[in-house]
């Protein structure tokens, strides 16, 4: 069978409006029943327990990705399946722990089966579903209730809108939770270590930051043709820039302050490079993440950014160029 674009576009088109408005449902519902479950798992993990994730057939998939989302926010979750959990793998429940079941229906047999193991087991329950008439909604000590006005599926039958709408509040769940937490940058490279995403949230200014010969630094009161020349030699946009005597930094001369001294009369390269330097310049510390130099970088729309120590004295420079070739960009 033949695909025909002019149709196939307008399936596409009508099952991403349909899962957006499963989306947008989901948000204008939430209420007291989303607050209470949130509250259930601050509650869960300020005592030291774990949420348990379980569903079945596409839910199973969903309340995995879940788990992980929380696990990667330092969260400790696990996913457990309704099947194996009564032939032996309840072992990993511990009392004090949050479970949340999802099931969009809230009538399988199965997860309905696993429901009164877990109260024995001494595990509060969350009603993950869009059915809150359900047994599983009625039975549960939470509910995670969420919005499908239709599936995308012509047939009615494949679980699209609804697994969409399920996993996205369950990362809406995770994203309360981290910001209630307080948690940092710093916090979630920790739980990221490997590959690309780890190595740019571990990565330092010092790691990245020029030094040494390619660091121009010089007095505020050296000659502009001088500052310069030391520009050029460092293959540097800039000079950092400091007091005679104590060093600290004082401004900061860049190509384009250079080229704007040359309006100011002819005897412009004599002068001090103090007359054109931008006084107060943007600065980050070398123990400070990569990310956050790109925040100055983004939010000050600068070229270069003076890496300084404990007194104020110019260390490093980050040149904006550098960052796509760090891949922090």
């Amino acid at each position: 069978m033949a695909i025909a674009p002019k149709s196939a576009l307008a399936r596409a088109r009508l099952c991403l409006r349909i899962e957006s408005n499963a989306l947008t449902a989901t948000a204008k519902s939430l209420g007291p029943d989303f607050v209470a479950t949130a509250r259930a798992v601050e509650t869960t993990i300020a005592s030291g327990g774990k949420l348990i994730f379980s569903g079945v057939g596409k839910s199973a998939p969903i309340a995995q990705k879940i788990a992980a989302t929380f696990n990667s926010t330092g969260v400790p979750s696990c996913f457990l399946d309704p099947t194996q959990a009564l032939h032996g793998d309840l072992g990993l429940c511990a009392e004090g722990d949050l479970a949340l079941i999802l099931s969009n229906s809230g009538q399988s047999d199965e997860v309905l089966r696993l429901l009164p193991m877990l109260k024995r087991f001494g595990l509060a329950v969350v009603a993950f579903t869009s059915n809150p008439e359900s047994d599983l909604a009625r039975s549960a000590d939470h509910r995670l209730l969420y919005r499908v006005p239709r599936e995308a599926c012509p047939l009615a039958l494949a679980p699209t809108a609804s697994t969409t709408a399920a996993l996205a509040l369950g990362d809406a769940l995770a994203m309360v939770l981290l910001e209630a937490r307080g948690l940092t940058r710093d916090d979630f490279a920790k739980y990221h270590p490997a590959g690309n995403l780890g190595r740019v949230l571990l990565l330092r200014v010092r790691d990245i930051m020029r030094t040494a010969e390619r660091l121009p630094v010089a007095p505020e009161t050296v000659r502009l043709q001088d500052a310069i020349l030391a520009m050029t030699k460092a293959k540097s946009g800039s000079i950092a820039l400091v007091h005679p005597r104590s060093g600290k930094l004082t401004g900061i001369l860049t190509d384009g302050d250079f080229r704007r001294s040359a309006l100011t009369g002819p005897d412009f390269l004599d002068r001090p490079a103090a007359d054109f330097m931008t006084r107060s310049p943007k600065t980050i510390a070398a123990d400070a993440l990569g990310v956050d130099a790109l925040r100055l970088f983004e939010a000050h729309k600068i070229d270069d950014l003076i890496v300084i120590d404990e007194l104020a004295r110019p260390i490093g420079l980050i040149d904006g160029q550098d960052l796509p070739k760090l891949k922090i960009v």
